[in-house]
């Protein structure tokens, strides 16, 4: 089945491995992922009315999951974790792929990061859980994500009732 993904993650530190993962998963067949935005256009919509915050509501607005693609810094980007705060609010699929490993053409691999899913807590049957507890992560070259993000993808939708 066809579904419409974002993806979150940090544009400055990843975007080049960002768009090795995101392209391998598009380029199949029938799959859509949310526009892809460069810099200068990102930073337009800073300046439009409502900001980024109102372009990450219209950017989830259809989709079934959200794809957390993060690295080394991603943990700590405060866009990143609202817009898994809002993907979690609108019910939405959530999954975390470890992308520190993919090498980027200027700088080669990083070091792992934290899984930003783990910066939000949850109450469920008394107990607290991590977003990170209850949502499947992902290494993208360990598990081998070319293979497996489609799997992955339809996962969590259907985790999350989607």
């Amino acid at each position: 089945m066809a579904r419409k993904v974002f993806f979150s993650f940090h544009y400055d530190r990843d975007v080049f491995r960002v768009m090795q993962v995101r392209n391998s998963w598009v380029v199949r067949g029938e799959h859509e992922a949310q526009p892809f935005y460069d810099k200068a256009e990102f930073e337009t919509i800073k300046k439009n009315a409502g900001g980024i915050e109102r372009w990450i509501e219209q950017q989830l607005n259809g989709t079934s999951v959200t794809v957390v693609l993060y690295g080394t810094e991603t943990y700590d980007r405060p866009w990143v974790r609202h817009e898994i705060k809002r993907s979690y609010e609108l019910g939405k699929g959530l999954l975390a792929i470890d992308i520190h490993g993919i090498k980027d053409p200027r700088l080669g691999g990083d070091i792992p990061g934290r899984n930003p899913l783990d910066y939000w807590q949850v109450q469920r049957g008394g107990r607290t859980y991590t977003l990170g507890q209850l949502h499947q992560k992902y290494d993208w070259v360990r598990d081998r994500g070319y293979d497996n993000i489609n799997r992955w993808i339809e996962e969590a939708a259907q985790a999350a009732g989607r």
